[in-house]
């Protein structure tokens, strides 16, 4: 019985954020489990050869305008109105992707996000600034401090190097990547915030 939904996450990712709020409710409605797995986007980028489709798509004629009627529509029809372009987009999200990885392994990598994704996505909070950031962790119901101290720990560095690579061998080229299945069983790919309903398909399958 297909009853979770790992969801490979990068903040960087306005997919990311755009799918983030539509999955819960998936999640809710089925009654599933959802986890994170934290990934470095610009590492999986490298180990899989693909790109940022602002940049992929640049020279295909219509494309990149026709990818953001996508988004717009999706925008529209989740009721998304104050998602905005991050001003710093795309910035360096290693150290955020480091902290997700220690909530993680607290067992609160979904809190984390949930904390941390409409600040990035519709505040814009200045993600590059560690005071910044410390505060927008701090009022998210975490310790800022130790989560920053554990993103600086070799284990942590190590952690998120291999989620990545691990997320690159399953077949993971870009985010959102969603795999569905039982927790430790088989599992069924979906790419992309487009294949919400297929989710939901695979979910209420049981």
């Amino acid at each position: 019985m297909a009853d979770r939904v790992e969801l490979i996450f990068d903040f960087v990712s306005p997919n990311a954020y755009l799918i983030w709020g539509a999955l819960r409710d998936v999640v809710a409605r089925t009654e599933a489990e959802l986890d994170v797995t934290p990934v470095f986007l610009g590492g999986m980028h490298k180990l899989t050869g693909n790109a940022p489709p602002m940049i992929r798509n640049k020279d295909v004629r219509g494309k990149v305008e026709y990818d953001m009627l996508e988004m717009n529509r999706f925008v529209s029809k989740h009721g998304l109105s104050k998602f905005k372009m991050h001003p710093q987009f795309p910035f360096n999200s290693i150290t955020l992707q480091r902290m997700l990885y220690a909530a993680d392994q607290d067992g609160r990598g979904v809190q984390f996000v949930d904390g941390l994704v409409t600040k990035i996505w519709e505040e814009g909070i200045d993600v590059l600034n560690p005071e910044a950031l410390g505060q927008a962790v701090q009022a998210a119901g975490f310790n800022a401090k130790d989560l920053f101290e554990r993103s600086q720990s070799q284990e942590v560095k190590d952690g998120l190097v291999a989620n990545t690579s691990h997320a690159v061998d399953r077949g993971a080229f870009g985010i959102p990547t969603m795999y569905v299945g039982p927790k430790g069983g088989d599992t069924e790919m979906f790419f992309g915030k487009e294949r919400l309903s297929q989710i939901e398909e695979e979910l209420a399958k049981g």
